[in-house]
């Protein structure tokens, strides 16, 4: 294994663990919240915890979903075109993805540095750590992307997204 590819996965494996441990902290804090419902005195800071968590769910999942063609994607068309317009089109796509990402990331470090003087109301929680999603959600919906531009363009993959290593066929 190359050494790009090394640090592709290394990327991979911590992107998934913050997803599973923001996926881990979502399920405990649901759980309180239902138990305290049932008992009568649900505390009200597990509920902005839950939206927290989501936050950071969806910020390190966004990235893992290019990469695994998890998101959305209208490609009945594309992809039966001739020739090597569906990889020009990928190739566009992944360019356009990142170029957007990057361009949006000083809007949401500033939104971020906004941040430091809010603190949530039932956590007390600095707003930064919270803010802080979005551009992370940037951070690595770019990365993900021109890995693929670049892979693309080395030819060491065709910009297909890779397959969910679950994921059954259809």
């Amino acid at each position: 294994m190359k050494a790009a590819e090394r640090i592709i996965q290394a990327i991979v494996v911590l992107a998934r663990i913050g997803a599973g441990l923001a996926f881990l902290l979502l399920i405990i804090a649901v759980l309180v919240q239902v138990v305290g419902r049932t008992t009568g005195n649900s505390p009200v800071w597990s509920e902005e915890l839950t939206r927290f968590a989501l936050l950071y769910l969806v910020a390190f999942g966004a990235g893992l979903s290019l990469r695994t063609g998890d998101m959305v994607n209208v490609d009945v068309i594309s992809e039966n075109l001739p020739g090597k317009l569906p990889w020009i089109l990928r190739l566009i796509s992944a360019a356009a993805t990142a170029g957007l990402a990057l361009y949006l990331l000083p809007h949401a470090w500033r939104f971020t540095a906004i941040g430091q003087m809010q603190s949530s109301p039932a956590l007390g929680l600095k707003m930064s750590y919270v803010h802080f999603t979005v551009f992370l959600f940037l951070a690595l919906l770019a990365l993900f992307a021109v890995l693929r531009v670049i892979a693309m363009l080395t030819g060491a993959e065709d910009g297909k997204p890779e397959k969910a290593l679950d994921a059954p066929e259809i």
